[in-house]
């Protein structure tokens, strides 16, 4: 029998890795910005555009309804879109 609490142990893992990953572009982009120059500055327009976006295609996600009708799939959705956004700037930056 599955657990109640299995779905809310996995989201606090992906909530634990998100941080994890997001510290490691952190720490990525913090080094391209102190070396100044133009790719810092495209590096800071960039970061500001992306954040903007993301939080944008969250919000289209919830009014339509295509993060779920649970707290447990909203969670998971919402950590999944940011991890993905997350991930690709780790490859890039990378």
């Amino acid at each position: 029998m599955r657990s109640p609490y299995a779905d809310w142990m996995k989201i606090g893992l992906d909530s634990w890795m998100l941080g994890i990953e997001a510290s490691t572009v952190i720490g990525m982009r913090l080094t391209k910005l102190a070396a100044g120059g133009p790719g810092a500055t495209a590096e800071a327009q960039r970061m500001v555009a992306e954040k903007m976006q993301a939080a944008w295609e969250l919000q289209v996600a919830a009014a339509t309804g295509r993060l779920g009708s649970t707290p447990e799939a909203q969670a998971s959705k919402t950590l999944r879109h940011y991890r993905r956004k997350v991930r690709a700037n780790a490859k890039r930056l990378g």
